[in-house]
């Protein structure tokens, strides 16, 4: 089994990459730490970068998972290889796109486009928010599913990832001690269904949703507050449709905790997205 240590960036094919700077400088709250040749890259911690916008099709989306060494790195890609998943192993040039050592790329069994990565770089710099807007990092993403259940089965038997819990057949998927790091959201389509930074407080997620709603930037969900994870969020709409979310509070799973603990399933309903009332505008999510 392949043991994924963390995630650690996005990249995001998009038509045009100044605008999608603006946004992301802007109206998320990260830091535009270089440009080179068509592609953004944006800090959000100590990280040299956690998402990146390119100049491509707005539905080319990888997503980027820490392995602790080279070893685990080939042991991984002889696990994929078994499990009759096509491997490319990362060359020079697109390794230092993305500041790693060294890499593999695969599609999962939905058709999104994973990377595996050793030794990504750290910054030589302190992190300095462009916005006070309260980041404290990225988290975690949401991906499409066409079969939740298949797909469930490939992250936690090939992947590693453990169950946290279910809202309908929608799995939550931790990595680490963090409630969910990947979540499976049935979707016709391949790629990430929504980004997550979280932010220190809900005093935070409340001066967003005034902040937003001047700026006239569409809120697709919140504020609310998950029974799953018990975090408090709000979502709100991105370039190219990406949905992007701001949260903070979220349960964490000790590892001691891990031998007792049991998923817990909850209806495919509005109160199992938000335990305070809001409801949805996000299709993934509609009941």
């Amino acid at each position: 089994m392949i043991k994924l240590l963390d995630i650690r960036y996005v990249r995001l094919g998009t038509r045009d990459v100044d605008a999608a700077t603006r946004y992301a400088n802007d109206v998320v709250g990260l830091t535009l730490g270089r440009r080179e040749g068509k592609a953004a890259y944006f800090r959000s911690d100590d990280r040299d970068h956690t998402l990146v916008y390119f100049e491509g099709d707005p539905k080319d989306h990888i997503v980027g998972f820490e392995l602790r060494n080279m070893a685990e790195l080939q042991h991984a890609a002889s696990v994929l290889d078994a499990a009759h998943i096509a491997v490319h192993a990362g060359t020079n040039a697109e390794c230092d796109a993305r500041a790693v050592k060294a890499y593999i790329n695969f599609r999962d069994l939905n058709g999104s486009s994973i990377d595996l990565v050793v030794q990504p770089h750290h910054s030589g710099t302190a992190y300095w928010p462009p916005h006070d807007h309260g980041i404290t990092g990225f988290s975690h993403i949401g991906l499409c599913s066409a079969d939740p259940g298949r797909d469930e089965d490939f992250w936690t038997q090939v992947l590693g990832a453990r169950v946290s819990d279910r809202i309908g057949a929608a799995p939550l998927l931790r990595i680490d001690e963090v409630h969910h790091k990947i979540a499976l959201f049935p979707a016709q389509r391949a790629g990430v269904q929504h980004i997550n930074h979280q932010v220190k407080s809900i005093d935070d997620i409340m001066r967003a949703w005034y902040r937003l709603q001047k700026a006239g930037v569409r809120i697709v969900f919140g504020p609310g507050r998950h029974p799953t994870s018990g975090a408090m969020f709000l979502y709100f709409e991105g370039p190219d449709g990406m949905v992007y979310e701001y949260s903070s509070g979220v349960r964490t799973i000790a590892p001691e905790q891990e031998a007792g603990y049991r998923p817990r399933q909850f209806p495919m309903a509005d109160s199992s997205f938000c335990m305070w009332g809001s409801r949805p505008d996000i299709p993934e999510f509609k009941t």
